[in-house]
């Protein structure tokens, strides 16, 4: 059987089109769910939506629309997107589809029922962009902790969830589980800042508005955010109507949050799983920002353009490549188009496009494109197949720790060494002498299959220059397990001809 995986993305708030910081969670994702899959795991990669909500309301009647009418609109180009942006999701959750709106009615009636939700009044400061409550304590300047806003005093009769009740199970949790929550930063943050202060139960109805899911035995009120977002991590999988999925993927095993949602993730959702008798899952990891020019991307000062037009620029892989390999991983990084340029430029277009191209041509003027049996291989030799070999266990370890730039690094150092490879091995000058013929085939070929190798590797990553490298190889070995084994490219294979993968991009484009 194999073994399974389930990851997941926050599911984003649609009050308006998405930026490339939702691209940037979403690419990540996407790079973790594709190598598990080349490993051989079962996958089931979530993404989606959380479209209920006062703000939703609000811009809606803006927009003389429904607020159904106003997110249906966000959600078809967040589609288009993800679809752009090459995302291989197993499923798109919206907080409006019917299944999830009866079973999060269900989850919530099972919380009161067993006594862990009761009804009571609300008095305190709230942030509408974030639908987040907070005590004076927690914000003492009457801002925003989260986004610098002005929180608004509501007063409102609402259920409660008795968060309270988790606290010391919560703690216990953390001790007995280090990794939970990522980094340990993250973690340590949730420990003092919030956890060991004292937990106050939490607000989970609303009755200032109605764009939300009615509570089914008190329909003045509507679901509150957190049980009706947090929720959608088990309602896709059928709870609590069918257990099947459940059985299969649940507890997940990696939620990717960006740093501004870990509260809700490592303290309100493990204590929901707690009180519903649920696991809890593997590992919490939140990221940092991706920011433009040194600033958070904010809908709200629309600092950020629609990142199609990054991909019309410079390809889909481009922007993929350069939002996976910039920023260290759980670091904030900076969003700039001339760092993309570099990059792309660097990386890309030189040290891998620039490499193919130049491999694959000399295959075809040497030997005219037939892959050639390696005779007798020198000590440099050796290092450049050492050092292919060493990636699979390399580039396993980076990812399983999450660490997705050092593993695309590592991928880029062979590449680096094949170039260096080349210059020192000068295949050129070995053309001219015919009793240099052997040496020569033998070059070509180390470096056609570290090539092969590199490109399996960099799959989930830049998947389609993956596909376009292995399609001008013509080799069927594309499995992750042929990796480890160097000599796996079929001899006597004729090449395809060689295409540009990268074009180096002028700096006045940006």
């Amino acid at each position: 059987m194999k073994e399974k995986y389930y990851i997941t993305t926050p599911i984003y708030y649609p009050s308006a089109n998405f930026h490339i910081g939702h691209c940037y969670t979403t690419i990540i994702a996407d790079a973790i769910a594709r190598y598990k899959r080349l490993t051989g795991c079962d996958v089931y990669y979530q993404t989606g939506t959380d479209e209920h909500g006062e703000k939703i309301e609000k811009k809606a009647r803006e927009a003389g629309l429904t607020p159904q009418e106003y997110v249906d609109k966000i959600i078809i180009d967040a589609k288009d997107l993800w679809k752009s942006l090459n995302i291989s999701y197993d499923y798109f959750i919206r907080t409006t589809d019917e299944d999830h709106a009866r079973r999060v009615g269900k989850i919530f009636k099972k919380l009161y029922d067993q006594g862990d939700i009761y009804k009571g009044t609300y008095e305190g400061l709230y942030c509408i962009p974030c639908e987040s409550f907070w005590t004076e304590s927690q914000a003492p300047d009457g801002k925003c902790p989260d986004c610098d806003r002005d929180l608004k005093l509501v007063s409102e009769e609402a259920y409660f969830f008795k968060l309270s009740k988790y606290q010391d199970r919560l703690v216990k949790y953390y001790e007995s589980h280090p990794n939970f929550i990522l980094p340990l930063s993250r973690k340590n943050e949730m420990l003092n800042n919030f956890i060991k202060p004292g937990l106050e139960d939490l607000c989970v109805s609303r009755t200032s508005f109605t764009w939300g899911i009615p509570v089914s035995f008190d329909p003045h009120h509507v679901i509150y955010v957190w049980i009706d977002a947090l929720s959608n991590y088990i309602t896709s999988l059928g709870y609590p109507e069918d257990d099947t999925l459940m059985q299969k993927y649940w507890p997940a095993d990696l939620h990717l949050v960006g740093k501004e949602i870990v509260r809700f993730h490592a303290i309100i959702w493990p204590c929901m799983l707690m009180a519903l008798g649920l696991p809890l899952p593997k590992q919490v990891f939140g990221h940092g920002w991706l920011k433009i020019d040194g600033g958070k991307i904010s809908k709200s000062l629309g600092n950020y353009q629609d990142p199609r037009e990054y991909i019309n620029a410079y390809g889909v892989d481009a922007v993929r490549y350069y939002a996976l390999r910039e920023v260290p991983f759980g670091s904030d990084g900076n969003f700039s188009e001339e760092a993309l340029i570099s990059r792309t430029n660097t990386d890309l277009a030189n040290t891998l496009g620039n490499l193919v191209t130049r491999t694959i041509s000399m295959s075809h003027k040497y030997f005219k494109g037939i892959v050639t049996n390696p005779k007798v291989n020198t000590q440099l030799d050796h290092e450049l197949i050492n050092q292919v070999l060493a990636l699979k266990t390399i580039v396993n370890e980076k990812m399983n720790n999450l660490k997705v730039n050092e593993a695309i690094e590592e991928i880029m150092e062979v590449l680096r060494f094949c170039n260096k490879y080349i210059d020192e091995t000068t295949p050129w000058l070995l053309a001219k002498d015919e009793t240099t013929q052997d040496r020569l085939a033998t070059i070509l070929y180390n470096l056609l299959e570290s090539i092969r190798i590199c490109a399996i590797f960099l799959s989930p990553f830049i998947p389609d220059t993956s596909k376009k490298i292995l399609e001008e190889l013509n080799t069927e070995k594309k499995s992750y397990e042929s990796t480890g084994n160097f000599g796996s490219l079929e001899t006597n294979l004729k090449l395809n001809e060689p295409i540009i993968l990268f074009k180096r991009i002028e700096a006045t484009k940006a």
